[in-house]
């Protein structure tokens, strides 16, 4: 028996997410689907985690057991011949008979690109957020050095999250320009559900000055008179990388 891991990379938008669900086609799925033509049996993977409907990876990670013999190029390249051209396999490695791409997992990084301008564009809508209003980075810097660290983001989360406890540690938010381009880069041990969208939100608002950096520190507290987080589109999104 072999357990193969894989780093997978995908444009998410016309799928549910990566998990399996009954309500549409998922990323999980297709990847499922191509291991069954690949090696003639179902195989279930098991994912470093999850994206929602229309999130996008560049390093999301899978892992599966099986007992056929095949070189590491099969797993790559043969996959790649059954995947939709949305989804690819990017590396397959062998892995520790202990990994899991879950459990075994020390952290991950997302990034959230933030397009300014006031004219739409054609080629980033299905990656970017479009934002007319003009953004104050100092004050946005100011208000994502409070996420970093070890905080309750009960606030930070939406309905139907099923994590046991709400503390996570983050440990880095930073902000990169690329021409009308932002992108914030967001490193932590583990995300609620919607955490990092709903952290760029509030971010964009004390950008805009809709509300004060002070506010991030506040709704990590927890403090009911504050304006909820704002959720930022989904497409904007991308997972990364995993770290073991």
């Amino acid at each position: 028996m072999a357990r193969i891991k894989l780093t997978i990379e995908y444009d998410g938008t016309d799928y549910v997410g990566w998990q399996v669900q009954p309500n549409g086609v998922s990323v999980q799925q297709q990847v499922e689907s191509a291991l069954q033509q690949l090696l003639g049996s179902p195989v279930r993977v098991h994912s470093s985690g999850r994206t929602d409907a229309g999130v996008h990876a560049l390093g999301m990670v899978c892992h599966l057991d099986t007992q056929r013999d095949l070189p590491l190029s099969a797993w790559r390249d043969g996959l790649n011949r059954f995947l939709p051209i949305a989804i690819a396999v990017r590396q397959a490695e062998f892995a520790a008979d202990d990994f899991h791409a879950r459990y075994s997992a020390k952290g991950k990084r997302y990034r959230y690109t933030l397009l300014r301008d006031d004219v739409r564009s054609p080629l980033q809508r299905r990656t970017s957020w479009q934002v007319r209003q003009s953004l104050d980075l100092q004050l946005m810097t100011l208000a994502a050095q409070t996420f970093v660290g070890v905080h309750d983001f009960a606030a930070f989360r939406t309905s139907g999250c099923a994590a046991e406890t709400t503390q996570r540690e983050v440990f880095a938010v930073e902000m990169i320009e690329e021409g009308r381009l932002l992108h914030i880069d967001i490193s932590g041990s583990g995300f609620l559900k919607n955490m990092v969208r709903m952290m760029v939100g509030t971010l964009v608002e004390v950008g805009r000055g809709k509300r004060p950096p002070e506010d991030v520190a506040k709704l990590l507290k927890n403090d009911r008179q504050i304006k909820p987080a704002l959720t930022a589109p989904a497409q904007g999104l991308c997972l990364l990388e995993v770290w073991y």
